[in-house]
């Protein structure tokens, strides 16, 4: 079953969260605490939505996503940020179903695309999701500001 998220889950969403960056590889850079994702996800403005796959009553995955928007298109599109499954809970539909729950959402919500990131390495997602229709955007190179950078640009003058 997939559900809402809600804000009693954020214990097991931050565990999922650690669970994915055991996964890939990227443990150290998890710096969200519980009340990150109360005020993020739950608080009076939230930044970003989460889908929890449910097996008997066991958070076993999520989806955690918000909106962008293309100008292109004139139209709202959804960011998937962080799609996993527990790996004892793999392969009974469980991250089909999260991303089909997704997809509905954006077909109702008028969206132009879903889209997310995969790392290149991770050769049994990006085959799950090439198997699901998705396709990769090679001629896009993503880029990122932060930390000491981040706030540089912030400062400096126009």
């Amino acid at each position: 079953m997939i559900r809402a998220a809600t804000p009693a889950d954020v214990p097991v969403i931050l565990e999922l969260i650690h669970a994915l960056a055991v996964y890939e590889k990227l443990e150290s850079d998890v710096v969200a605490k519980p009340e990150d994702l109360s005020t993020h996800l739950f608080g009076p403005r939230p930044f970003a939505e989460c889908l929890l796959a449910d097996e008997s009553g066991t958070v076993v995955g999520f989806a955690l996503f918000f909106h962008n928007y293309s100008t292109f298109r004139g139209k709202p599109g959804i960011y998937l940020e962080d799609l996993f499954v527990k790996p004892e809970h793999r392969g009974y539909g469980h991250g089909k179903a999260l991303l089909v729950e997704l997809a509905r959402l954006a077909v109702a919500r008028d969206c132009a695309r879903l889209e997310w990131a995969v790392l290149d390495w991770n050769a049994p997602s990006i085959a799950f999701y090439e198997r699901l229709g998705a396709k990769p955007l090679d001629e896009w190179t993503t880029y990122r500001l932060t930390g000491d950078a981040m706030r540089a640009l912030a400062q400096s003058k126009e």
